[in-house]
């Protein structure tokens, strides 16, 4: 063993690469054979190494006891027939001389007994023991007998001595019912012509595995893209930061989204290179494309830029979701990153098939953590082991995209029903408008009833609060009805997790525009600040707000104001508002527009209003705010990403005229 890392790389002599030889010559021998099944349950150092080898040989790894509860999995082998003896003990409590080529049934009393002690894995998955199988229903003809073995003693250590069992001599038995036991000709032909499925594989490791691991070729053809259909935006921080980059789509630069995505990517790979980083940095990604049809198209060109090789911590987390990016004048692909100024970050990519969680296959993870904040990737409703998406309509779906992003949680010591801070919940246009607000309701019971579990078995007595922004998306991964994303809190074990919502009256943002503060304002947004840490704000202008706000009197001095806003339809008016309001909730919470990590603005395609234009104008609004300001710093980088959605909001009815998600650190 020469590559001890947890994240394995391709390393000459390294016992992995024998596992590699083995694999391509299996594949050689047996083209039909797929998939890959291991017996990982708890140890990423095995899992890993079984997908790295999978991976360069296009096998898929299938872990299905992966993450399964020990106790109930050691039980239920022990059921059904399995005959294991223990052919190495390493552990403290476990002895050579007493406990080796004792059968799992015998020790399983004594193994919850030393979990109990010791904590050890009833499993052995912490490299406790090791077993040998000497019977199973796998063995239909006969059973293995050890006749003479011997003991080997490797580490006399007084606390956790370390043995061996080495077999010496042993036969097969015969089952009752075995045709072997009649003796019969066919039977026999029958042993013969299944030792000849048996091969002895010797020699290096070939040439093409080399070739198979190498990285992916460095993109290094463009399509060229004049500077008017680019727009890059930067939300500037020094721990965490946002880039997001979007085409502006004409008759004579179209191009199909193969061509887009290249530009997009290229441009923020360039962006960040002039930036001192690499996508190593990135911590999560949001995939915007113009049709779901041709997901596998972008998923191709997406992973010639991200790669693993490229991203030695971890690849990053991703959302990948339909939007009406050409009816707003936009190009086919749009893509919003989150970057850290270190690789702190913890990623967490399991590719393995298994009955845990969706599988990630590919260059992106389930969730990644840096800072105390866990990104998780959109969760859609499918079944673990099958991949496949769960029959019953939008709630059904919802709530297995729960179970599978708490299974993600549980991954970091947390929960999502006690430490998210907002969900983003992604609607399919092909869910009715009366099945809408039942996921919302389904929602908020799945939250609570895991909630009132939580209270019983860990007596905690305060939880965050979050809060929730839902959008309706043209369409999802699979043809999804539902795609949820939650950000969650994950503190330190010797830290309470508790909603701080804290008095800062003393606090007094400054009026600007005119705006004079209004108890109505209240119910414009939800908010969840987190130990004077985090703020996360989702502010909601409905029908009924803009028209209150636009009604307003004036005072003469924004007369001109008015002015402005009547020619551009009242949308100048409600960009104010919408940065007086959110600039009012991080004055009086301790934070500033420094502390900001991103700040989306979502719009429906309904304004009937260009992606450029509404740029322009919020563009335009925060401009005058930094002037009213001089501490806020924009230094000529739009600190707002714009997203073209069919519909958002703070509940399921996503009528919104336009949907802030605000999300503030302190460094």
């Amino acid at each position: 063993m020469r590559h001890q890392k947890l994240s394995y790389r391709m390393t000459p002599g390294d016992e992995v690469e024998d596992m590699y030889i083995l694999l391509n010559e299996v594949k050689r021998q047996i083209p039909s054979v797929t998939a890959v099944s291991s017996g990982a349950i708890a140890s990423d150092y095995q899992r890993l190494r079984v997908e790295s080898v999978c991976s360069r040989l296009g096998l898929v790894s299938l872990a299905y006891l992966w993450k399964q509860d020990q106790s109930l999995l050691l039980q239920e082998m022990i059921t059904n027939g399995i005959n294991a003896i223990t052919v190495k003990v390493a552990a403290m409590g476990l002895e050579p001389g007493k406990h080796l080529g004792k059968e799992i049934a015998f020790l399983d009393p004594y193994l919850h007994k030393l979990k109990e002690s010791y904590g050890i894995n009833v499993c052995g998955e912490g490299g406790e023991y090791e077993t040998l199988t000497l019977d199973c229903p796998l063995f239909v003809n006969a059973r293995i007998v050890l006749d003479e073995f011997q003991v080997v003693l490797h580490s006399a250590d007084s606390i956790a001595p370390v043995g061996v069992l080495h077999p010496l001599a042993f036969h097969l038995e015969y089952k009752a019912g075995s045709a072997s036991l009649s003796g019969s000709r066919e039977t026999e032909n029958s042993i013969q012509e299944k030792t000849g499925l048996v091969f002895e594989v010797q020699g290096e490791c070939p040439q093409n595995s080399e070739a198979m691991c190498l990285p992916v070729a460095e993109v290094t053809d463009s399509v060229e893209v004049t500077d008017n259909r680019l727009n890059i935006s930067r939300r500037k921080k020094d721990n965490t930061f946002s880039i997001c980059c979007w085409l502006q789509e004409t008759q004579k630069t179209s191009a199909g989204l193969l061509d887009d995505l290249r530009v997009v990517l290229k441009q923020i790979e360039s962006k960040l290179v002039r930036y001192g980083f690499d996508w190593g940095h990135v911590l999560y990604i949001h995939l915007y494309i113009s049709d779901m049809n041709e997901f596998a198209v972008a998923n191709e060109t997406y992973v010639k830029f991200i790669t693993h090789e490229k991203c030695p911590c971890g690849v990053p987390s991703r959302s990948t979701i339909e939007l009406p990016l050409l009816e707003v004048g936009l190009g086919k692909a749009y893509i919003e990153v989150l970057v850290a100024n270190d690789q702190s970050k913890r990623v967490l990519h399991v590719q393995s098939i298994s009955c845990w969680a969706p599988s990630c296959i590919g260059p992106y993870s389930q969730a990644t953590l840096h800072k105390e904040v866990l990104q998780m990737a959109g969760q859609l409703g499918l079944d673990p082991p099958t991949m496949t998406l769960c029959n019953g309509g939008p709630t059904v779906e919802l709530e297995q995209a729960l179970q599978n992003s708490e299974a993600v949680a549980k991954c970091f010591n947390c929960s999502i029903s006690t430490s998210a801070i907002y969900f983003v919940v992604y609607c399919s246009t092909y869910v009715a408008s009366s099945e809408r607000l039942k996921i919302q309701e389904k929602l908020d019971a799945f939250l609570k009833q895991m909630r009132v579990w939580h209270f019983e078995e860990r007596s905690m007595s305060k939880v965050l609060d979050p809060i929730f922004l839902f959008v309706l998306a043209s369409n999802l991964p699979k043809s999804a009805l539902v795609e949820i994303k939650p950000i969650l809190y994950v503190t330190d074990d010797s830290e309470t997790v508790s909603e701080i919502v804290q008095d800062l009256s003393c606090m007094k943002a400054p009026l600007h525009w005119g705006f004079q503060h209004a108890d109505w304002h209240e119910s414009c947004f939800q908010k969840c600040v987190v130990h004077e840490k985090i703020c996360a704000v989702i502010l909601s202008i409905t029908c009924e707000i803009a028209a209150r706000i636009c009604s307003e009197s004036l005072d003469a001095s924004q007369s001109k104001d008015c002015q402005t806003s009547q020619a551009d339809g009242g949308m100048g008016r409600l960009s104010r508002f919408c940065i007086y309001l959110l600039n009012k909730i991080i004055v009086e919470n301790n934070f500033s527009w420094e502390d900001v990590t991103n700040l989306r603005l979502y719009f429906p395609t309904s304004l009937s209003m260009p992606m450029v234009t509404l740029s322009a104008i919020f563009s335009s609004a925060f401009d005058e705010l930094a002037v009213m300001n001089p501490r806020m710093k924009i230094d000529g980088d739009s600190i707002f990403n714009l997203v073209p959605v069919l519909g958002a909001g703070r509940s399921a009815t996503m009528d919104d005229i336009i949907t802030c998600e605000l999300f503030a650190q302190k460094s």
